[in-house]
């Protein structure tokens, strides 16, 4: 802004947003003086650079201020996780689907682990068939978004809502 600028044209652009056209960095600064603005660059990369004639202090408050509102609109999605074993009782499991169903409701997504300890390792692919049966209960509201994946002594898979 203002001397910093060390383009030798730029394109003008006035208080009101009129074209005000290319001159030199100097004169587009001097009328800026005059009115007792600032001479901001606005667009750096066009040829030539896109100069305005603006108050910095209140550009950079609107700018913080659309920032701020853009911020408010954004959703934070958080992943929840429900952990099960491989031997868990039809209620129990009933209990972790409505915990699941609820999270997904709200928009959120649901990262469903089924930890093994032990000698049960040995039938982990016997016990596949509890996320799978997971996600078919879930499927009206959801959809697996990262297949069951073995990772050391856990078994992992995402469902987020669907769309």
């Amino acid at each position: 802004m203002n001397e910093q600028i060390r383009d030798k044209e730029v394109r003008l652009i006035g208080t009101n947003g009129e074209q005000l056209g290319i001159m030199s960095s100097r004169e587009a600064y001097r009328l800026a003086q005059e009115a007792e603005l600032d001479l901001v660059k606005i667009a750096p990369t066009a040829k030539p650079p896109v100069c305005k004639i603006i108050d910095y202090g209140k550009y950079r408050y609107e700018l913080a201020r659309k920032e701020k509102e853009a911020k408010k609109k954004q959703k934070t999605v958080e992943v929840k996780e429900v952990r099960l074993s491989p031997n868990i009782e039809t209620n129990d499991l009933n209990t972790k689907m409505n915990a699941a169903r609820k999270f997904i409701s709200k928009g959120n997504k649901v990262k469903v682990t089924l930890r093994f300890r032990g000698r049960e390792m040995a039938h982990v692919q016997n016990s596949r068939h509890i996320l799978d049966d997971f996600a078919k209960e879930l499927s009206d509201i959801s959809t697996v978004e990262k297949a069951p994946k073995l990772e050391g002594r856990s078994m992992s898979m995402v469902l987020a809502e669907k769309r």
